[in-house]
């Protein structure tokens, strides 16, 4: 499961087919040992990894000039994380796990695509960033890592839509987090996943509708009239509660949940590029387009 925008990355591009998913008729019981909409959704990232590394979207030309991709926000709320053992879920091709690296953080990165992986092990080794990469699905990461424990659990924009199960994902990081550690997680708020694409000032979607949705579209938001075969995924637009709630139910205690009026891309038609973000033109009214939240295991670090 990878790193990219939400809607517009994480999800299935939204101008693509999207209906509600019956995963029962679709995928009948005893046909595949493999949950067959994670099966779906590796070999979509699987094919898209290429594109990836090849297109202007996520600029690894860039990257291996300026390793350093994180947003002002996540780098002043995550706080100081020279020394810090630090685990990035859903880490696509490792961009954000390597800037983390080279602000001092002992970095691991899990992914369930081995391509995405390899990538992420080769870029490391380019640049001579120390940094491990593992291939596992996210709900195994604690058995992937061995029982190993981390300072900071971080996942970023667009990872959860990819997650049917938010408790079961939530347990995971109460098992890989050290007491006093944190799980941060940047996403994308699910009330601007209800809006219209054009205009975003009309509800579309049913916000309490947290799927599985079906998703059929060709390309990437990397590129768009990319040629691909893998184009069905399945996804879910957790609300804002379900998140928290999830979070919380694995005894982890909320520091702060922000909600920003920015996007990382122009998810809306009418977005207007600023210099950190994107955001509705003058005079209109601001929307939440994405929220951080921080949420720390109790207990004490060992000595």
């Amino acid at each position: 499961m990878p790193h990219g925008p939400p809607a517009g990355g994480r999800r299935a591009a939204e101008n693509g087919l999207r209906r509600r998913a019956n995963l029962t008729t679709m995928f009948p019981l005893g046909d595949t040992n493999l949950d067959p909409a994670a099966a779906l959704n590796q070999a979509h990232w699987d094919e898209r990894v290429p594109l990836h590394l090849a297109g202007e979207f996520y600029d690894v030309a860039g990257f291996r000039r300026r390793p350093d991709v994180l947003r002002a926000f996540e780098v002043a709320e995550v706080g100081e994380v020279s020394g810090r053992r630090l685990v990035h879920l859903q880490c696509h091709l490792g961009l954000d796990s390597l800037s983390w690296a080279t602000r001092g953080a002992a970095v691991v990165g899990l992914d369930f695509s081995a391509p995405a992986v390899e990538a992420a092990r080769a870029l490391a080794a380019e640049l001579g960033v120390d940094a491990r990469f593992v291939v596992a699905d996210v709900y195994d990461a604690v058995e992937a890592l061995g029982g190993e424990t981390f300072d900071v659990v971080y996942t970023g924009i667009g990872a959860l839509p990819w997650l049917a199960d938010l408790h079961r994902w939530a347990r995971v990081v109460e098992r890989l987090l050290t007491p006093g550690g944190y799980l941060y997680l940047a996403e994308s708020h699910p009330f601007a996943h209800t809006l219209d694409e054009a205009t975003g000032t009309m509800v579309a979607r049913d916000y309490f509708d947290e799927g599985p949705h079906v998703w059929t579209d060709t390309g990437s938001y990397a590129d768009r009239l990319a040629v691909t075969a893998q184009n069905t995924t399945v996804q879910y637009d957790h609300r804002l509660g379900s998140v928290v709630s999830a979070i919380a139910a694995a005894g982890l205690r909320i520091e702060f949940l922000h909600e920003h009026d920015k996007a990382l891309f122009a998810k809306f038609d009418t977005l207007v590029r600023g210099p950190d973000g994107f955001r509705p033109p003058e005079g209109r009214h601001r929307l939440p387009l994405m929220y951080s939240l921080r949420a720390t295991k109790p207990g004490h670090p060992a000595a």
